[in-house]
């Protein structure tokens, strides 16, 4: 995202060590990103009315994550958010995604896959392109899955969690672990994040 003055980057974490690291990694790599504490702060300081990308903690006091993003999302935003959240908040983030988040990054924060998400936002910006891979494309993917693979998937995209979807389907939550590592290969998904939009 180098020489990306066209997009501005909002980091929003109520944890200043945190916004402090992703601030630092972001700067490390030729970002400029503006720091906010809390949901209010961020509706406070930022500027509705350019197009913007923003890091985004889901767990945050008073006015959450998923609060905020539905806020801007009935204020016809023009930003692309991007989540931060612990695997353990697996619903949350499929609610996130469901109403329109670009992508979520799982905390502890990977450098190369957060700077990879946010070259891929400015990117869908930048070009304005709408999100996800043409129909005809998915559909080719989704036809390599098994039955169990698309059951498993199925299960995912819910928000269940392996041990849950193992419980369900009678089955290990080993053999859950190797089904959503095939499924994911097939239908080359970085994440859960990916899987969701491939259902939408």
């Amino acid at each position: 995202m180098t020489g990306s003055a066209s997009t501005t980057l909002y980091i929003v974490d109520d944890d200043s060590s945190v916004l402090l690291y992703l601030c630092a990694v972001v700067k490390d790599h030729g970002l400029d990103p503006v720091p906010f504490k809390s949901a209010q702060e961020f509706l406070d300081g930022y500027d509705p009315e350019i197009r913007s990308i923003l890091l985004l903690d889901i767990n945050m006091p008073k006015v959450n994550g998923l609060e905020l993003q539905l806020h801007l999302s009935k204020q016809n935003s023009n930003i692309s958010i991007v989540i931060v959240s612990s695997y353990g908040d697996v619903p949350i983030v499929v609610e996130a995604m469901r109403n329109g988040a670009f992508d979520f990054i799982e905390k502890p924060v990977d450098v190369n896959a957060l700077l990879k998400t946010l070259a891929l936002a400015k990117k869908q910006i930048s070009l304005e392109l709408g999100q996800g891979v043409p129909a005809a494309e998915t559909s080719r993917r989704l036809a390599l899955l098994t039955d169990r693979e698309r059951e498993v998937m199925d299960h995912l995209i819910l928000g269940k969690t392996n041990k849950r979807i193992a419980d369900e389907l009678s089955i290990s939550r080993r053999t859950v672990e190797v089904h959503r590592a095939r499924l994911q290969n097939k239908m080359d998904a970085r994440n859960l994040a990916d899987l969701i939009q491939f259902a939408r």
